[in-house]
């Protein structure tokens, strides 16, 4: 632990906790927290289903970043600098909460990240490889199953490498990040000189509900993460340093990244062309005809020379790009589950860093498990369609993300009245104020994404997601609320299986001055 560090071991830490921690390895400085959060914040595969709602989104996107991305980040600079332990999200919720709420909301938090992982984020590497090596035409299944599956399997072995070695998988993704959205950006810029844009007036930025209920958990969904370093609290050279300065250079950047591309997007494409799947990738192959190719009458587009190497050249950036998204939530979510398994919120079994390479392998290979489960299950569900795949995947990623923020973001304020007296580096204004705002918009979101357009005309033509009908709203409902409450009881069930674990504690509560060791 770096030098002049607070922490705090609670009277109750099990015997288990005290032992797994000191297999655990100082790898994660400054800028390898920067670069992770970049990685986590900013992901690609969602910037198409953002700007399929035209030039609103836009607006939307803007107005959350001020009234939901710079609230967020001001709680998590306090809550990370202050507790710096290994677990983050999961330690706050337990300390301000107790374990049983720590357990629900954690498992939530982690089972998101191995389904999304093998679902959403391998179908949009697949859809990348298809457009620019595959000639636009789908891969057989066999084929399918090998792309994804060891796309899936390069994540997991990226989490399972110690610290040292795997967070190069971040650093890479954020520079193919900066390339990637650089590139496409000064290139619509050209394409627009040569060919013109698709104009829209003020009036189609004006905001509405409908949008706002369409877009609220996606770009909630987008703008979540500042959290997600801290999983590796005990890694950190110096936690209370690096937190609150990754997180607020990291917020300005996500921002910018974000906003650019969706801009650019809307700018290309007619809104009615615009895909959830495959919005982002068909903008990058329109605009790249500057550089070589052409755009036939029916919108289809080909690209040739200079445009076609550039053009792979950005599929690579963007499958390694939303790979990273995907390693970097693995390994932070996975480091979580694992705290709670030797903090007595899941089982012991769960709760073990391996000695030889300082990470929870064991979680490691589960999410593979339940990733490869998600992917099969899938693909056979929806019967190979790629874009159903890819939206309900991403509706039940949305909502158990959503969902286990209802128990971080309270955190900031009940902490503040737990522990007034306990050291805050940096300390976020009007605590209790945030923690509300949060909650509340999080609340909403979470009910939304359930039963759209309640409050209004709940599954009204403006509100059900498409494919849907009104008479299949209760259908719906219970395709969205069944997996919510079952992962809950999960949760439950992790806490009552901690339990051997939660009754042998070992240690008493100090807030210390540790040495650097």
């Amino acid at each position: 632990m770096a030098a002049g560090q607070i922490t705090s071991e609670p009277a109750d830490t099990p015997a288990a906790a005290l032992a797994e921690r000191q297999k655990l390895r100082k790898h994660f400085g400054r800028f390898d927290i920067l670069f992770f959060l970049l990685c986590t914040i900013v992901g690609v595969d969602t910037i198409g289903t953002v700007a399929s709602k035209g030039a609103e989104a836009f607006t939307w996107l803007i107005v959350l970043a001020a009234v939901f991305f710079v609230p967020s980040a001001l709680l998590t600079a306090e809550l990370g600098a202050a507790f710096p332990d290994e677990g983050g999200p999961y330690i706050w919720t337990s300390r301000a909460f107790g374990r049983l709420a720590g357990a629900v909301n954690n498992f939530l938090y982690w089972i998101t990240n191995p389904v999304w992982l093998g679902g959403t984020l391998s179908v949009s590497a697949a859809t990348a490889y298809t457009t620019f090596f595959n000639d636009g035409k789908n891969l057989s299944t066999s084929a399918f199953y090998a792309f994804t599956l060891m796309f899936v399997w390069v994540g997991v072995l990226a989490a399972i490498l110690s610290f040292d070695v795997g967070k190069w998988i971040p650093t890479v993704g954020a520079w193919s990040r900066f390339i990637l959205l650089g590139l496409f950006t000064v290139t619509v810029v050209v394409y627009g000189i040569q060919h013109g844009l698709h104009g829209f007036g003020v009036g189609d930025f004006s905001p509405t509900y409908a949008g706002f209920v369409g877009l609220v958990p996606v770009l909630m969904f987008n703008y979540v993460g500042f959290e997600l370093p801290n999983t590796a609290g005990d890694e950190m050279t110096d936690a209370q340093k690096d937190v609150p300065f990754a997180i607020f250079r990291s917020a300005g950047l996500a921002v910018l990244l974000y906003a650019l591309p969706i801009l650019g997007i809307l700018l290309v494409l007619p809104v009615k062309a615009v895909t959830g799947l495959g919005g982002f990738v068909d903008a990058i192959r329109q605009v790249f005809t500057v550089y070589g190719g052409h755009v036939a009458a029916d919108g289809t587009a080909t690209l040739s020379g200079a445009g076609r190497l550039l053009g792979d050249l950005a599929a690579i950036m963007f499958i390694l790009t939303v790979l990273s998204s995907g390693v970097t939530w693995i390994m932070g979510s996975d480091r979580a589950l694992a705290v709670s398994g030797y903090d007595g919120a899941a089982p012991r079994f769960l709760g073990v860093i391996s000695s030889r390479f300082g990470t929870p392998v064991r979680v490691n290979i589960l999410s593979g498990a339940v990733s490869t489960t998600v992917l099969i299950l899938a693909h056979q569900l929806t019967g190979g369609s790629a874009g159903k795949l890819f939206g309900a995947v991403l509706g039940l990623a949305v909502s158990t993300t959503l969902v286990s923020y209802l128990g971080i973001f309270p955190a900031l304020a009940v902490l503040r009245r737990k522990a007034p007296d306990f050291p805050r580096p940096y300390r976020a204004p009007i605590p209790r104020t945030i923690s509300t705002v949060l909650t509340l918009l999080i609340l909403f979101a979470s009910v939304q994404l359930v039963a759209p357009g309640l409050g209004d005309q709940w599954f009204g033509s403006g509100y059900a997601p498409a494919g849907w009908s009104y008479g299949e709203r209760w259908r719906y409902l219970l395709t969205e609320a069944v997996p919510l409450v079952a992962f809950m009881l999960l949760g439950v069930l992790f806490w009552v299986l901690g339990r051997t674990t939660r009754t042998a504690p070992a240690g008493a509560l100090t807030t210390v001055k540790t040495r650097h060791v």
